[in-house]
């Protein structure tokens, strides 16, 4: 009984280096143990030509034994009788298993007869392979390497199975005395022995002759080699994630990270120029949701402390515009638009909030897709808006944002606009996921088009196969149609971006790319995602501690990236367009809405189901007019017969302001003829500013003197006279462009304002502080 015990359950309980490998195995990165030794976690197979070297080298007759070699030990004893010191241990490899896994015991006869007896029950538990395997994974090799895997990447920079016969003799040799015999050092001796070695398995036949030559002519290392250093962001997540001390079999391909860490790098010397130093990049595969590359951040060699040690995939940062177009393709789904529907872009305050445009611009009104495109704020907010952010904050934790930690209203109406943090391997993931429903639509059929899985987080680890589909759960009221999907992508393939961020700017690309760049406030992050039906890359640039520079924007700084890495990725198709669940309409070509009554010119565009009940356009009005087409008339004032009946497109007074210098083809609405006065229910004014019941802080002047506000109205009548009063009090007029400097005292104010058609508005506002 006590013979069965003396044997550990676990033989060895050191600390072990983490490995990283690629998706076929190839090394890419490893830590060192936490003792400071570089020691592999166990082999699962030991290659044969290290087996013949160190049997014939340690162990001849190690198939023969039953852990002890009794031949052995016997002329071990005699050559120590001889010299009068221990000089051969006689210790078969089974033997030295013992050894290795009770370190720090001194080699007494008693300790070696331990040995002996731990020996004979290790063949019982172990077969002669796992042996072998124990053996090859714990021997030291020199210095701090322990274990024959460590040992060929740190002296030869291969894999263990690649070796030749002359490192394998070479490092058969070095366990028998690792501390006085290893690369570097002692070379004639390292030399003679591998040299003996390769001689002994030439006259046992296991080489012939020429490969015995051969080996001798390899040369022996000079230093230990350092070992592959890629993905080392992806090696420091796997530790974070619980995996540290094994070896992880990743999803990357290792061939293309290399590339893309090129690609990144070599951006990064130039945007080091701006001191924009941390960029990090993931590429995922569409289908799977894999990870086949992964860069966590740059290799900084500028003097300084920048952070490159920060792992930006998985880095909480400001999302900037990066998450609009899941808010196009949840109202698209929904039907809450079409996709060219108009939607405001003017000064908006809503609570105190006021979104502006990058570039501080307003085009009165833009069509749903050209907002999406030119990244626009301000109608980003008023879809949001219409949308409910609540709702929103709910489809993006379901579409997978883990870093959404607030309850909504935390982050109100900004979240579309950077108010919210995302990390890229989320967002890239989220965007891998549209397409990937997208995808599958097409090689599923009836109601098992939707899974609820389709949707998942990225993957970095190489699983099993994924269960057959028909076990899984289908989701026939998918997160988001594929129909809605399509649309989105559709849109997000356009190449010539009118950027909000630097003018224009013509991305050239041999394939179509659905992409979209974002740029948190103050220029600190700048983002870049793109998705084809293959893959799905994700950008960020910046700095690691959130310092912002000029320029720093996705379209400059993140967009190259990505463009560089897509150019050298295969494949070139397109989406399928989900036909079975769109139907094509007729659609107003200026509102974008259903055609309706009015609309003069109809477009015929593809939607999704819930597209059908969108409105139809209610921005055509029947308008009638005097012969000449100079004013407006109605039955009040003039005979049917003397009218002209036209439709037109009527925008807001507020929304017209801006459109038409941007429009030349609009049309104002003329003014109605002086004795027909306004009957046609039309708003003839609009404040830009200040909102309804808005508050406002009015500083003082640099000389210490109250300040002024400049209020501005927009009026739908370029030539009407406006005249101005606060609480009562008559101010002046103006005439053409109607703005006028303020200065109301602290407390509510109403501020009235009559046109010379005697058409009233009268709004109310509070100056909180002077």
């Amino acid at each position: 009984m006590a013979y069965y015990f003396a044997l550990p359950e676990t033989l060895f309980d050191d600390p072990y280096s983490t490995v990283l490998e690629d998706r076929e195995g190839e090394l890419m990165a490893a830590t060192i143990a936490k003792d400071g030794q570089w020691r592999f976690p166990q082999l699962d197979t030991v290659p044969d030509k290290f087996i013949q070297a160190i049997i014939y080298f340690e162990d001849k007759r190690f198939y023969q034994h039953w852990g002890v070699d009794a031949r052995a030990m016997a002329r071990a004893i005699r050559q120590n009788m001889a010299a009068g010191k221990v000089v051969s241990g006689g210790s078969t490899l089974s033997m030295q298993v013992i050894r290795l896994s009770r370190k720090g015991r001194s080699r007494t006869y008693f300790e070696k007869l331990y040995e002996v007896v731990l020996a004979t029950g290790l063949e019982l538990r172990y077969s002669k392979a796992e042996i072998l395997t124990l053996y090859a994974s714990h021997a030291p090799f020199g210095g701090n390497v322990v274990g024959l895997e460590a040992a060929c990447w740190r002296y030869f920079s291969r894999n263990v199975q690649e070796l030749s016969w002359g490192e394998a003799a070479l490092l058969a040799v070095l366990p028998n005395s690792p501390a006085l015999i290893h690369p570097g050092k002692n070379r004639d001796q390292l030399l003679l022995k591998r040299n003996a070695l390769l001689d002994k398995l030439h006259r046992a036949g296991v080489i012939d002759e020429f490969t015995c030559s051969l080996a001798k002519e390899e040369n022996i290392p000079d230093q230990p080699a350092a070992l592959p250093r890629y993905a080392r962001h992806m090696l420091q997540r796997i530790v974070r994630d619980g995996y540290g001390q094994t070896r992880v079999r990743s999803t990357v391909s290792i061939g293309l990270q290399r590339r893309v860490e090129q690609i990144v790098q070599d951006h990064h010397k130039q945007l080091a120029g701006n001191q924009i130093y941390n960029a990090a990049a993931l590429v995922l595969d569409v289908e799977t949701g894999e990870v086949v590359a992964y860069v966590g951040n740059t290799d900084v060699e500028e003097p300084g402390y920048h952070g490159e040690e920060v792992d930006i995939t998985n880095a909480p940062r400001s999302t900037g515009s990066i998450l609009k177009p899941f808010l196009y393709a949840a109202m698209l789904d929904e039907g809450k638009l079409l996709r060219n529907t108009l939607v405001p872009d003017v000064p908006t305050v809503i609570d105190g909030f006021s979104p502006k445009n990058f570039k501080r611009e307003f085009d009165g009104a833009v069509p749903a897709s050209q907002a999406l495109i030119r990244s626009l704020n301000v109608p980003a907010v008023h879809m949001l808006r219409d949308y409910r952010y609540e709702k929103f904050h709910a489809v993006l934790q379901r579409l997978g944002m883990t870093s959404l930690n607030h309850p909504p209203d935390h982050y109100g109406l900004s979240l579309i606009l950077g108010g919210a943090e995302g990390k890229l391997w989320d967002v890239t993931g989220m965007y891998a996921s549209m397409a990937r429903v997208l995808n599958r639509y097409f090689i599923r059929t009836g109601d098992r088009r939707y899974f609820e899985n389709d949707f998942h987080a990225p993957t970095y680890r190489q699983k099993k196969p994924a269960p057959d589909e028909s076990s899984s759960k289908t989701d026939p009221s998918s997160l988001l149609s594929a129909s809605a999907i399509y649309q989105t992508v559709d849109v997000l393939k356009e190449v010539y971006r009118p950027g909000e961020e630097t003018g224009w700017r013509n991305f050239y690309s041999a394939k179509k790319i659905a992409w979209k760049t974002g740029t948190s406030f103050g220029h600190r992050d700048g983002w870049a995602v793109g998705v084809t039906p293959q893959y799905a890359i994700g950008v960020w640039v910046g700095n690691a501690d959130g310092e912002g520079r000029p320029g720093l924007t996705g379209t400059e700084a993140a967009a190259p990236i990505m463009f560089d890495i897509f150019s050298m990725l295969p494949g070139n198709a397109w989406f399928q367009e989900p036909y079975l669940e769109m139907q094509q309409i007729a659609v107003c070509s200026k509102s974008g809405l259903r055609v309706g009554e009015y609309c003069e010119v109809a477009d015929t565009t593809w939607v999704s189901s819930k597209g059908l009940d969108t409105r139809a356009c209610t921005t055509h009005k029947r308008v009638h007019l005097t012969p000449d087409l100079k004013y407006r008339v109605h039955a009040g004032c003039t005979a049917v017969g003397d009218m002209v009946s036209l439709n037109w497109f009527v925008l807001p007074p507020l929304q017209e302001h801006y459109y038409k210098p941007r429009n030349v083809s609009y049309r104002t609405l003329p003014p109605f003829r002086a004795d027909c006065g306004d009957q046609g229910g039309l708003v003839a004014m609009e404040l830009v500013y200040p909102k309804p019941n808005a508050r406002i802080f009015i500083p003082r002047d640099l000389d210490g003197t109250p300040g002024s506000a400049v209020f501005e109205l927009a009026h739908r009548s370029a030539s009407a006279t406006v005249h101005w009063h606060l609480d009562g009090e008559y101010l002046g007029n103006t005439a053409k462009n109607h703005r006028f400097a303020l200065n109301p005292g602290e407390g509510r104010h109403t501020l009235t304002l009559v046109d010379d058609a005697g058409i009233l508005l009268e709004s109310q506002f509070e100056v909180f502080s002077k």
